[in-house]
């Protein structure tokens, strides 16, 4: 998998700190032996092993999704909480009607808030599937709260990306999926920074080919929806792309 090429290829002293505890070269417990009788350092690593902000994320993903199960009138929430292209279409005093508020301050905040609503349990473990597998690396590369801030910026970017292609739509976008495809963005330009695709660029077209590729059929073959509304495959390659132009501003700030 893509995700634990990045894992192995990151150099040791960003997987340091995640790295359970092993016991010494004489304990039961002190890992697969090679030939010169030194442990083996991946033996009993763990399959998941979050960094912090990846697992609060999703936690926070996951406790939200929870939350609207007890909300009466979720489709109110879903208006006013997702991201409405026709809500920016007007002026601040703009007013749409009682079902789609102009510009207030649900439109100030919707373009961060839509990302941690979800259509469902499979859209969201989905997204949490992928967050896990990609932004664990990015985040041992960057560091906790830079992740954070990569996360939420290249989910803003895909936002007004889906905007742009479709500025009347009254449809509410939601999910992770844009700030996600930032992270994947990150995650192959970390594979390239470590080596991993050689010394040329072909390797890396060839992946962002095959996904862009990928994300326009599927996206636009895919059933419906929240409430119908098509798929915001615009949205994925818009927070993709903002992911390849932030990365290199996140990596250089982080050293």
């Amino acid at each position: 998998m893509l995700s634990q090429m990045i894992l192995r290829a990151l150099p040791a002293h960003f997987r340091a700190s995640q790295e359970p505890p092993r016991e010494g070269s004489g304990g039961e417990g002190g890992g697969r032996r090679g030939t010169g009788g030194a442990a083996d350092p991946g033996a009993n690593a763990p399959i998941f092993n979050l960094p912090p902000m990846v697992g609060k994320l999703i936690g926070l993903n996951v406790a939200v999704h929870a939350a609207r199960y007890f909300i009466a009138d979720d489709a109110t929430l879903v208006t006013a909480l997702g991201f409405v292209p026709a809500r920016y279409g007007g002026s601040l005093a703009d007013d749409a009607g009682p079902d789609m508020p102009g510009l207030g301050w649900t439109a100030l905040v919707a373009p961060l808030t839509y990302q941690f609503l979800h259509g469902g349990v499979a859209h969201l473990g989905l997204n949490m599937l992928s967050l896990a597998a990609f932004g664990s690396a990015v985040e041992r590369r960057l560091g906790g709260w830079r992740m954070l801030a990569f996360y939420l910026l290249t989910g803003i970017a895909a936002a007004f990306a889906h905007w742009a292609m479709d500025p009347a739509s009254p449809d509410p976008v939601i999910g992770a999926s844009g700030a996600i495809s930032g992270v994947f963005a990150g995650a192959l330009l970390l594979l390239r920074e470590l080596g991993q695709f050689g010394s040329g660029r072909r390797q890396l077209f060839l992946i962002i080919g095959l996904w862009l590729a990928m994300t326009v059929l599927t996206g636009s073959s895919a059933p419906p929806g929240t409430g119908g509304a098509p798929v915001a495959w615009v949205a994925h390659i818009g927070g993709f792309f903002a992911g390849l132009a932030l990365w290199p501003l996140f990596v250089r700030r982080s050293h």
